[in-house]
């Protein structure tokens, strides 16, 4: 399938019309040409082979670079990223054709506590709290390529009233905490303001398992496989409300869920091994990916969901919960939630919920090969011109990639 990496010199010569181009596409929102030039010489510094990708090493490696001009282009140009984000979207989207919007959030590991929202919080790349950055990114993804479409910096709490910090940071006054389950689902409304739609959306249980972020993508009417945990509460599909016998007198009581609610885990092991059916996902680099798995129709019950449907007496909505069980596991060893329809067959869902591998990927190459947590900027405005630049840097090489087949192909 390929993977982005950092360009010899040579290479990046060779590309270097249709990288001109690309960045002439991204960045015609910028004002002045100065801000466009720029754009295309820190594209060149993030793709060009290096170890580091800060200001100083990547305007040392270019032979048009220049640290003061990078810096001030980085940090303090006034160009608005929402707009060159919007751009990349549309194109990135157009190209790939995704089958699902997958949600997630990566650490920058950071020394000090100056780096905007810094704080000692979990760090996924370090998979242990650590002193970090947090960014919450929405990348659009199919089995043979991604981007990251939108970003969010995660701001602490504690951020919130260090005044000196934030003045420091230069963080905007609307800026404030906002847990990254809502940053997503701001993300999301962003990418449908701008023209574009979800076919589906994937997440891990660090959102799957809220229910305030599954009820919210069902009120966009959005389709969803998200991972959650064995832990998470429901009702097996036949459970009903039941209302009380009526007295009489006055208003009649509501239904309400009167059966001791069940854990995911319960229904599975209830179920039984015997249940679940081996299924092949995708070809793996060392050949097919097989697993078993088993797909069962309940009702989600967390409280929010359960008080909310007993206040309507109302029936809680019937989801998919779809487990890996491997034949050698006493007991499932993942699960899923999804409100796809009752008639989905079960290599679409076990293809969604296994699509996930492409966040990680991405991470890893815009880390490794492209320098997304190696800025040392410490700015709101800087972050977000850093991973900005970043994925239309990690566009233009998915793009090249894509490419090259269609280059052997047409020879």
């Amino acid at each position: 399938m390929g993977t982005v990496s950092g360009l010899s010199a040579a290479k990046l010569r060779r590309v270097r019309g249709r990288l001109v181009e690309f960045a002439e596409e991204m960045f015609e929102p910028m004002q002045r040409k100065d801000q466009r030039r720029w754009g295309e010489v820190y594209l060149r510094g993030l793709m060009l082979d290096g170890r580091r990708k800060s200001i100083e090493p990547m305007a040392a490696r270019l032979e048009d670079g220049d640290e003061q001009c990078l810096q001030q282009f980085v940090s303090q140009s006034p160009w608005e990223e929402a707009a060159v984000r919007r751009r990349l979207a549309a194109r990135m989207s157009a190209e790939i054709a995704p089958e699902a919007w997958i949600v997630d959030d990566t650490g920058f590991p950071k020394f000090g506590d100056r780096s905007v929202g810094v704080a000692h919080q979990y760090c996924g790349a370090l998979g242990k709290i650590a002193n970090c950055q947090v960014g919450v990114s929405v990348n659009a993804a199919d089995e043979e390529a991604s981007c990251p479409l939108d970003w969010r910096l995660f701001m602490p709490r504690e951020w919130d009233e260090d005044q000196e910090r934030r003045a420091a940071s230069h963080v905007p006054e609307g800026v404030r905490h906002v847990p990254k389950w809502r940053l997503a689902l701001e993300m999301i409304d962003e990418l449908r303001g701008w023209g574009l739609e979800a076919p589906a959306v994937l997440a891990d249980a660090g959102y799957g398992d809220i229910t305030g972020f599954r009820g919210g993508l069902e009120e966009r009417e959005l389709d969803y496989v998200v991972q959650v945990k064995g832990a998470t509460s429901a009702f097996a599909e036949d459970i009903r409300p039941e209302s009380p016998a009526y007295a009489g007198a006055g208003r009649p009581s509501k239904a309400r869920y009167r059966a001791r609610r069940s854990s995911l885990r319960e229904l599975a092991l209830e179920a039984g091994a015997s249940a679940a059916v081996e299924v092949a996902w995708r070809e793996g680099t060392r050949g097919e990916l097989r697993s078993r798995f088993l797909p069962l129709r309940v009702r989600p019950a967390n409280v929010g969901l359960r008080d909310r449907a007993s206040r309507e007496g109302a029936e809680l909505s019937i989801a998919w919960l779809l487990c890996e069980w491997p034949e050698d596991a006493e007991e499932p060893v993942k699960y899923w939630l999804s409100n796809l329809p009752e008639d989905t067959p079960l290599e679409r869902l076990i293809g969604l919920a296994k699509l996930r591998w492409r966040i990680e990927h991405d991470y890893r190459e815009l880390k490794d090969a492209l320098g997304l947590d190696h800025f040392e900027g410490r700015t709101h405005r800087g972050w977000n011109h850093h991973v900005t630049l970043v994925s239309v840097a990690h566009g233009f090489l998915t793009l090249e990639r894509r490419r090259r087949p269609r280059a052997r192909a047409a020879a």
